[in-house]
């Protein structure tokens, strides 16, 4: 990709999207021939390999029914029991959207096909930015975790962690950084937080793009900044690391680098040193040209906190991708962030689309049954419609239901874009209502709608069903936000109970039919503590997510993680009646 340039890249990306159509049937022979033969597939289509039999035979599956086939090679069988290419490792999710971690296989054309991604999903970047490579540094907040080593022998690891071990990474790694690589495998996340943000400080004037893997970690960064920006001050005026900070690797990573420089010190004390944080990163960073990271999916909540913060640097989310199949790009990375549409590839993988249809007025459900829904291929999807993902990859998914629902927004050429809508099942539900996770995040768009005149932020919510008492009710945790130096204790608690009204208001028909009916008790708004979901995020990260690919959960299952938001509660407030 780096020999032919991003206007080369650009031109691969117009063959491949007007050829969408045959490049995926040649996709799909590519992988049925390699892998018919697996105990698998074989199965299935008895060694044959055509298009029609595949979509006939081969069923529509998640990971609970590929999972005894990944187990067995984890511990030690062959991989052809499930695909013939050598498994390499193993890619492990994040854990945080779904419940546990998955885990699934990589293999030296994944790997490839990751390489192939990053030209890609950056060119359309280079393109509105110019090369962000040759003008400066990055200055983003990259957090790997400890690999897993499984009974066969073979590592699994989240797909961040391993990119930053790749010897390609380490090399660009003090170019194209501010991080050294110890900060960035350091085992304590607050210890490499306070580093990676050091180091930033330090070398500002070399930023010209800031980021991380999700809006909520380049927020975690900010917020970590606004309590802590004292310390890393005298730090860089000392030129020494706080004695906390104990990692070895991060103090000899700050010996190299550090000296002290009380004119900077001052200067960025001064800059920090302010009523409003608002447009901060600008202030820190003036040569910073975007914010990366993905805002799209649950991550729209945090759009506008961060542009509070960054004020008029656009946000970018160049690309959709998951640990199971590389999906598409962002070819407009002008576009506001609730607008952000994904170019699919069709040479990452083999996609199908399995339609949904309207439960209730304004959510959406999966047909009542899969295997009479007839899946969609790429290139058959209209305009309009929600689908389900389905991925055929060349790892060994077949026919999986990646479980991430999404719109057609329009085509590029002969390649859909989609916009994503949310995660399947993520849903709150007291009898037979449901309740997703887009119906939940618009009406928490028109209650928080409340707050924006008083001068107040919803920085933070989540969810759960309280069902401890009967009829059970939909429990919201908020986290707000005061504007220029106000409290959340200021805020009128009329207005919260508006808040909890203006919800109710917002859920969909059913939800109201059995509020009115008092099958589903009032809405209750409880407000937690600054920092509170701070704290939920270290708890999940205690328990082996990685900070990069953390995604706070829409809906809470955990007890241990609805103790800690449930600790911090400040203030409760109920709908006084109901909605109907």
């Amino acid at each position: 990709m780096a020999t032919i340039g991003y206007e080369g890249v650009l031109k691969m990306i117009e063959e491949l999207t007007t050829n969408a159509g045959q490049i995926q049937d040649e996709v799909l022979r590519e992988i049925l021939s390699r892998n018919a033969g697996t105990e698998y597939l074989r199965g299935f289509l008895h060694g044959q390999t055509e298009k029609q039999l595949f979509k006939k035979n081969v069923p529509i599956v998640t990971y609970e029914h590929l999972k005894p086939y990944i187990d067995r090679i984890a511990n030690g069988e062959t991989s052809d029991i499930l695909l013939a290419e050598p498994i390499t490792g193993f890619f492990l999710s994040s854990g945080t959207s779904g419940g546990q971690p998955k885990m699934t296989p990589v293999t030296a054309q994944v790997t490839k096909n990751c390489e192939l991604f990053r030209g890609f999903y950056e060119s359309p970047v280079i393109k509105h930015f110019g090369d962000i490579n040759q003008a400066g540094k990055r200055m983003e907040l990259m957090f790997a975790r400890p690999e897993i080593e499984t009974p066969s022998g073979l590592k699994a690891a989240s797909v961040s962690t391993s990119i930053y071990k790749e010897s390609k990474f380490r090399t660009i790694l003090p170019k194209l950084y501010t991080s050294p690589i110890e900060t960035i495998f350091c085992p304590d996340p607050n210890h490499g937080l306070h580093c990676q943000l050091l180091f930033g400080l330090i070398q500002r004037d070399e930023v010209v793009t800031i980021g991380s893997l999700f809006a909520s970690t380049v927020l975690r960064g900010i917020k970590f900044l606004e309590n802590h920006w004292q310390e890393l001050c005298y730090d860089i005026k000392t030129g020494r690391l706080s004695d906390w900070i104990t990692d070895s690797g991060c103090r000899n990573a700050a010996s190299l680098v550090m000296k002290p420089n009380p004119e900077q010190a001052d200067l960025i004390e001064s800059i920090c040193n302010c009523k409003s944080w608002e447009g901060i990163i600008r202030k820190l960073w003036p040569k910073a040209r975007y914010i990366g990271c993905i805002c799209t999916g649950v991550m729209r909540q945090y759009i506008a906190e961060l542009e509070f913060y960054c004020r008029g640097l656009p946000l970018v989310s160049a690309f959709y991708a998951c640990s199971e199949a590389i999906c598409g790009i962002n070819l407009e990375p002008l576009c506001k962030p609730y607008d952000v549409s994904y170019t699919f590839l069709p040479s990452m993988a083999y996609f199908e689309f399995l339609p949904v249809e309207n439960d209730h007025d304004e959510s959406i459900d999966m047909k009542k049954n899969d295997e009479d829904t007839e899946l969609v291929d790429l290139v058959n999807v209209k305009a309009g419609q929600c689908y389900e993902l389905v991925v055929t990859t060349c790892a060994g998914l077949y026919r999986y239901k990646v479980g991430d629902v999404l719109m057609v927004s329009g085509f590029y050429n002969n390649a859909p874009q989609f916009q994503f809508v949310e995660r399947k099942n993520v849903i709150l539900s007291v009898d037979q209502e449901k309740t997703s996770e887009t119906d939940l995040s618009k009406a928490v768009t028109e209650a928080k709608a409340l707050l924006d005149p008083l001068g107040f932020i919803l920085t933070e919510y989540t969810s759960y069903v309280d069902t401890s008492s009967a009829p059970g009710h939909y429990v919201l945790f908020w986290e707000i936000k005061g504007k220029e130096g106000k409290h959340c204790k200021e805020l009128d608690p009329k207005i919260m109970v508006e808040c909890c009204s203006r919800m109710e208001e917002s859920l969909h028909y059913t939800y109201k039919i059995y509020r009115k009916r008092n099958i589903i008790a009032a809405l209750e708004i409880r407000v937690v503590k600054q920092g509170s979901f701070e704290a939920l995020m270290d708890y999940y990260v205690s328990k082996g997510t990685s900070l990069s690919q953390y995604k706070k959960p829409s809906c809470i299952k955990s007890e241990e993680a609805l103790k800690i938001l449930d600790s911090r509660v400040i203030g409760k407030y109920f709908s006084p009646k109901s909605p109907l």
